[in-house]
């Protein structure tokens, strides 16, 4: 592998990292949280996407072009998790807009993956 595509692994990685630090907070701290069911589901989807998708980044460094899928699957994961973490924990949707972007990014890069 070498050192350019090697940095998505890293960036897999440490996204992975953040995503299992994200579902201890789910677990043991947003569970016990006065938030309605809807905001808690919200917080799981938003996590489970994350790490499913950081698992996907650890194999971008063996596809053909990775700077092209590493860069669509960071950006999915910003525009479709980022905003439904945010409408979990505070309850404000002012960002949920760009949920729908951040998947198609995510379907992107995976398709990208593919190429």
């Amino acid at each position: 592998m070498a050192g350019a595509t090697r940095v998505w692994a890293r960036v897999g990685a440490l996204s992975g990292a953040a995503a299992m630090a994200a579902a201890a907070y789910g677990a043991h701290g947003l569970r016990r949280s006065d938030r309605d069911e809807y905001q808690k589901e919200l917080y799981e989807t938003a996590n489970r996407y994350h790490l499913l998708h950081s698992l996907a980044l650890l194999a971008v460094p063996h596809c053909r072009r990775p700077a092209v899928a590493g860069s669509l699957l960071c950006a999915g994961v910003g525009f479709f998790c980022l905003p439904l973490y945010y409408h979990g924990l505070s309850g404000d949707p002012a960002f949920n807009r760009a949920a729908p972007l951040g998947g198609t990014l995510l379907i992107l890069g995976w398709a990208a993956m593919a190429l």
